[in-house]
């Protein structure tokens, strides 16, 4: 293996986001050289069009299922332990919330979950049964905006400077002589095909480039079929900022949440909704027809975008609960952040089912970035056929089930009957 690790050459479509720079970066890790890794990606790393450039993303541990919980603790040791991520792991804590009946006993299963876990999570995890122990931990709460509020909190959750921790990765890139292509010598158009039709040799990008490899990577993210999430930031002043400052990460499932100020003093808030759509004709490569695709629509090309007005109510809902001090306070940088659902959740990392050599490294529900310094060793493993069972398994091709709804509460609404988020005549 190490001599096919010295000679293999490997694209990485994607490579500023999440997915694809922990391929990249895993890939000299296992002892790839650099010079036979190309990374493309329409924007420099951190890709402006990657779900992971942005300011912040929760860090917790997720037992959804066996896998779930695996590649979260993997993941939390590397953002404890790892050199390279270490600094963007803001270990402040986290509250998960619910007030509903159906969600405080949702909420009682998760908790019993950790205890059952087997992975010391009892010894970081407490259940919070008041608004007195709710605001032990984040006393700058409003008593009269949590009654009856339950919650979990977690010692060793907080959240993690998301561009900044792809950044790091992008400097170490760099420094190792990787190969890169970006605008559109790095805007990926097909796979280029062997004569036989069925084994994937390299791509083709939008300018007309052709890269040859043995192995392609595509991690597209939301340039998968996509969904689409809302915030906003909100600017403190330094005297504000250093109130806030430590304060955990507060979660509630009908509500949203917010994370405490950066360094700049601005804090980003979201709301809690099933996603929006955006649905357009498309006819994909190796596809017969065209058929309905919900496809992204670059901020990063169409800044004067925001988000519909129904989210500005929910966001300002949000901070009414959460921020009440700070309801009239201008909100800024509001925005979609698109990211790929599977429907059931997990990720789909495997070889494409036609295609051989073309690896397909996406999938979301929301809480991939946590795993960012993990996934791309996994990734890996599939590629040299050592991937563990139960991964290849969870990761697997799987078509059929419903995307758009995924294991949320409601289907996404589409964009097109969602009046206020557009602001140019750009389609």
């Amino acid at each position: 293996m190490a001599a096919s690790r010295a000679t293999t050459k490997v694209i990485v479509v994607g490579g500023g986001g999440t997915i694809g720079s922990s391929t990249a970066l895993h890939l000299i890790r296992f002892g790839y050289a650099p010079a036979n890794i190309t990374v493309l990606d329409t924007f420099q790393i951190p890709s402006a069009q990657s779900a992971g450039n942005d300011l912040n993303k929760i860090m917790g541990v997720r037992l959804r299922s066996k896998v779930d919980t695996q590649i979260s603790l993997e993941a939390r040791q590397m953002w404890r332990e790892d050199e390279l991520f270490k600094p963007f792991f803001h270990n402040v804590g986290r509250i998960d919330c619910e007030s509903s009946e159906q969600g405080v006993a949702a909420l009682r299963q998760e908790y019993q979950a950790m205890l059952d876990a087997g992975a010391g999570l009892e010894t970081t995890h407490e259940w919070l049964d008041s608004e007195d122990e709710i605001l032990k931990k984040m006393p700058l709460l409003q008593r009269d905006q949590i009654e009856g509020w339950k919650a979990i909190w977690s010692q060793d959750g907080g959240w993690l400077a998301a561009a900044k921790a792809i950044n790091a990765i992008g400097e170490f890139l760099r420094e190792q002589g990787v190969n890169f292509g970006f605008g559109s010598a790095g805007s990926f158009k097909q796979p280029l095909l062997d004569v036989d039709g069925s084994t994937c040799v390299g791509v083709e990008t939008v300018d007309g480039t052709k890269y040859y490899a043995d192995k392609v990577v595509l991690a597209a993210g939301a340039w998968s079929p996509a969904l689409a999430w809302v915030y906003a930031h909100i600017q403190l002043s330094p005297e504000e900022a250093a109130e806030y400052k430590g304060v955990p990460v507060v979660y509630n499932g009908d509500i949203g949440f917010f994370f405490e100020p950066n360094e700049h003093g601005v804090i980003k808030v979201c709301d809690e909704f099933p996603g929006f759509s955006r649905f357009k004709q498309h006819q994909p490569f190796g596809s017969s027809a065209p058929k309905p695709v919900s496809i992204p629509r670059s901020h990063a090309k169409h800044p004067t975008d925001t988000y519909p007005d129904a989210s500005e109510v929910t966001i300002r809902q949000a901070i009414s609960t959460y921020l009440p001090r700070f309801e009239k306070k201008e909100l800024f940088n509001r925005a979609m952040c698109w990211c790929t659902d599977t429907a059931d959740s997990q990720l789909l990392i495997c070889e494409h089912p036609k295609w051989k050599n073309f690896i397909l490294a996406t999938g979301d529900s929301g809480h991939s970035f946590k795993i960012l310094p993990i996934i791309g060793k996994h990734v890996v493993e599939l590629i040299e056929g050592s991937l563990s069972d139960d991964l290849t398994h969870a990761w697997r091709w799987r078509p059929g089930g419903d995307a758009q709804k995924s294991t949320r509460a409601a289907p996404p609404k589409d964009l097109a009957d969602m009046p206020g988020w557009r602001h140019d005549a750009k389609l």
